[in-house]
């Protein structure tokens, strides 16, 4: 696994612990909620990548939750299973923000993460909103 995409499975794990813990920022940054023999693992661009990662999506969080409830169909981004809403919130900051970072390396990263950590056809919802948020941010 390459650093960027360990970075990203770090970054969503913290953001989900995040959300389901109710973890203030310094606490997620210093990752603190991961095993330490875990987190000695990992090298310092890991880490900062993944930090990159973690503080963009809480400092924009209501952006990036915007963005992501855009293109949910019948849906309110209250409900989405909170493994989900972490991998989207990932994805949606990096495809918001991050332009310097291809689309498909971003939604395929998602993708990946969702079949690794999600529930099922996950992965194919995860996709079709991300997909749908990079239309209308290229217009």
């Amino acid at each position: 696994m390459g650093a960027r995409r360990k970075a990203r499975e770090i970054a969503f794990q913290a953001l989900y612990s995040w959300e389901m813990n109710d973890l203030d920022k310094a606490s997620i940054l210093s990752f603190d909620w991961m095993n330490e023999d875990e987190h000695s693992k990992l090298s310092e661009d890991i880490k900062a990548f993944a930090k990159l990662l973690i503080a963009g999506v809480i400092d924009n969080i209501e952006e990036v939750d915007k963005g992501i409830s855009k293109h949910l169909k019948n849906w309110d981004i209250n409900r989405i299973n909170r493994v989900d809403l972490a991998i989207l919130r990932l994805s949606a900051y990096s495809l918001i923000y991050q332009k310097e970072i291809p689309h498909k390396v971003v939604i395929d990263e998602a993708i990946n993460i969702s079949k690794k950590y999600s529930a099922g056809e996950a992965f194919k919802f995860v996709n079709g909103v991300l997909d749908n948020l990079h239309k209308e941010i290229v217009g």
